[in-house]
């Protein structure tokens, strides 16, 4: 008899013709009940799916990565059998799991919006109550192509025509069919905890030349109890929207008559200098030399550095006097003229070159989403130009300044991912062969935990990118470093090297943080809005209770202002509790109420926001300690 053996090593004697299924219940019923996939020498497959011969196994739960995959993807088959049933002449689109949940594209009778989602809910019950069967039927294409035809569903048939295999799989459910290659839960009474969550506009193939469709999320878990934890976090992170708290704090607001790009009011640009402001001191003392480059340059240069090529539908074009022109959507090509019009020596290398420099990329209006993704923003860039014998060295050297900056800003909870050589890409097989090794080497030799995403570096070069979670655990991309061979040999980029000749030197493309406007998204929803005070655009408020308490007021201001602390002075004719409730919607950290006991004993009454009410300080004492707080950068939780 042919044998299964289980990831502990254990073997489980089957006959040939046994499911998988069938396996698991040699295992134990609670496994046989749990199993919604399975691992067959390393294939994921259905549950039902019998193996040949002796074989590795490994059954995949739903209480797992995988297995919850594969929850999400069925519930999709599930919500577009639903909507088949309420609306029959729906063209159906695709249906993935995603991160977080699931969702499916359809062309409708009727624009949907949140109060549709109910009967579509409730109708997906009725199927998941009945616990109809997924079932894998493979057929020849042409005879599939045919089915699709019947169904009228136009967007299947394209797909399938331009599928080059025989043959392809479909999965049914009661009445409903849908090409897919799975795999699936054996029945739909598996999906324990479903929820529809929004409806979306999308475009057939993400194309804005082709159909309008309408896109419905949703979400699924293996328990009601981790649904309803979901849930519960999607309404905290509704709260934390930086969009919203934007408007509260009045950081920044976008306007119809430039949309994807950021209009950045006082409190914002006073918490945006401040990061600027401690990212150059620390570039600073990193040996960094900050350089500026323009934003439009000739289009020749774009062809040359390769962007044109690789990048042009995100890119904005434009003529003057005959000249093609384009804004520039990325830094480096401006750093290589900056390079290149000087003669360099080896005794010079590493160079450092840094710029906090402003980029356009055109963006789809449907895929803007506040300052996460705009038009228009402002990468915290560096170059690097070194020998081929440096660039381990300085790549460790990035790693770490990343994660010294990302620690003083309260982020130490990130993912390290290194990407390698895409299928669109510039260079020789040599060049990414080294490039590749060198992130490795780095990676390895500083004991980094990191994934590998094979074929997702950049056009140019290999990459590590850092993927930073915020209190609510979700990622946001953030720092990145690519070692790049092919730009410095495309601008024939030299140095003078020991022996007197003409050496090519490597670039190291950087971004600390990555997008400002992105990062400053990231800290608004990571923080609530209550940011730490050396970020607070005001870092304390001077709240005097009546107007015999102004000129004592105004005096604590001063104190503040030579110790470098952003204040205000709340001079309104409002009673002190209004007075405290706005300045605790601002997220103002520090609250100094002033009363008469306050002017005589030469104190402020501290209230930190989100905090306690630490009653009477002596000024002085205050003043120092918030001081203090702000230089070292203190990050105090409240």
């Amino acid at each position: 008899m042919p044998k299964a053996t289980l990831p502990d090593g254990k073997d489980i004697q089957y006959k040939s013709g046994d499911s998988a299924a069938v396996i698991a219940s040699f295992v134990g019923p609670r496994l046989a009940e749990s199993a919604v996939a399975a691992e067959i020498n390393g294939n994921l497959t259905d549950i039902s799916a019998a193996p040949e011969g002796d074989v590795s196994l490994k059954f995949i739960t739903g209480d797992t990565p995988q297995g919850l995959e594969v929850l999400r993807h069925s519930a999709s088959h599930v919500l577009a059998a639903a909507v088949l049933r309420l609306y029959p002449s729906a063209k159906l689109g695709v249906g993935p799991a995603v991160e977080d949940g699931f969702y499916y594209d359809f062309k409708l009778p009727k624009n949907l919006n949140e109060d549709d989602l109910k009967p579509i809910e409730e109708e997906m019950a009725k199927i998941i109550q009945r616990d109809e069967p997924f079932e894998r039927v493979v057929m020849p294409r042409g005879r599939a192509i045919e089915e699709m035809k019947k169904l009228g569903q136009d967007f299947k048939v394209e797909i399938l025509e331009e599928i080059e295999d025989d043959e392809v799989s479909l999965y049914k459910t009661g009445d409903f069919m849908d090409l897919c290659r799975g795999p699936h839960v054996p029945r739909a009474g598996m999906l324990k905890a479903v929820k529809l969550t929004k409806v979306a506009g999308a475009y057939w193939r993400g194309d804005a030349e082709r159909e309008n469709l309408q896109r419905i999320y949703g979400t699924a878990f293996p328990t009601q109890k981790e649904l309803d934890e979901h849930l519960k976090s999607l309404e905290e992170a509704k709260k934390r929207d930086h969009r919203l708290l934007g408007r509260q704090l009045d950081l920044f607001s976008f306007h119809e008559e430039a949309p994807g790009f950021a209009f950045w009011h006082p409190n914002g640009v006073a918490l945006v200098t401040e990061i600027e402001r401690f990212w150059r001191e620390v570039h600073r003392q990193r040996g960094y030399k900050e350089v500026r480059t323009p934003a439009m340059l000739n289009e020749e240069l774009w062809h040359r550095s390769g962007h044109y090529e690789n990048y042009r539908e995100y890119m904005y074009f434009t003529t003057s006097e005959g000249m093609k022109l384009a804004l520039k959507p990325m830094n480096c090509p401006g750093t290589l003229l900056i390079y290149n019009s000087t003669k360099h020596s080896y005794r010079e290398l590493p160079l450092r070159y840094a710029e906090l420099g402003q980029v356009h990329r055109f963006e789809m209006s449907g895929v803007m989403h506040g300052l996460l993704r705009v038009r228009e923003f402002t990468i915290d860039d560096a170059h690097i130009f070194c020998t081929l014998e440096q660039v381990t060295d300085e790549v460790k050297g990035v790693v770490d300044l990343i994660i010294f900056l990302l620690e003083k800003f309260g982020l130490t909870d990130y993912i390290v991912e290194l990407s390698t050589r895409p299928t669109k890409s510039i260079g020789t097989d040599e060049m990414w062969e080294s490039a590749e090794g060198s992130l490795y080497r780095a990676l390895d030799e500083m004991k980094l935990d990191y994934k590998v995403s094979e074929g997702e570096g950049a056009f140019y070069g290999p990459k590590i990118d850092f993927h930073i979670r915020d209190c609510l655990k979700r990622t946001q991309q953030c720092g990145t470093v690519q070692v790049d061979f092919a730009m410095p040999e495309r601008f024939e980029m030299t140095y003078i090297g020991p022996d007197n000749a003409e050496h090519r030197p490597v670039m190291i493309h950087r971004a600390a943080l990555g997008s400002v406007e992105r990062f400053v998204g990231f800290l608004i929803e990571h923080y609530a809005g209550l940011f730490p005070t050396w970020l607070a655009p005001v870092q304390a408020i001077v709240l005097p209770i009546v107007n015999r308490h102004h000129e004592y007021a105004g005096e604590v201001g001063r104190e503040l202002e030579a110790a470098g602390v952003r204040y205000e002075v709340d001079t309104r004719s409002e009673k002190i509790g209004h007075k405290i409730r706005d300045a605790t919607l601002r997220k103002i950290p520090y609250m100094l109420v002033v009363g008469d006991r306050e002017c005589k004993d030469r104190t402020v009454a501290v209230r930190e926001c989100g905090g306690t009410d630490r009653g009477s300080v002596s000024l002085d004492s205050f003043v120092r300690e918030i001081g203090e707080e702000i230089s070292s950068r203190l990050i105090k939780r409240r």
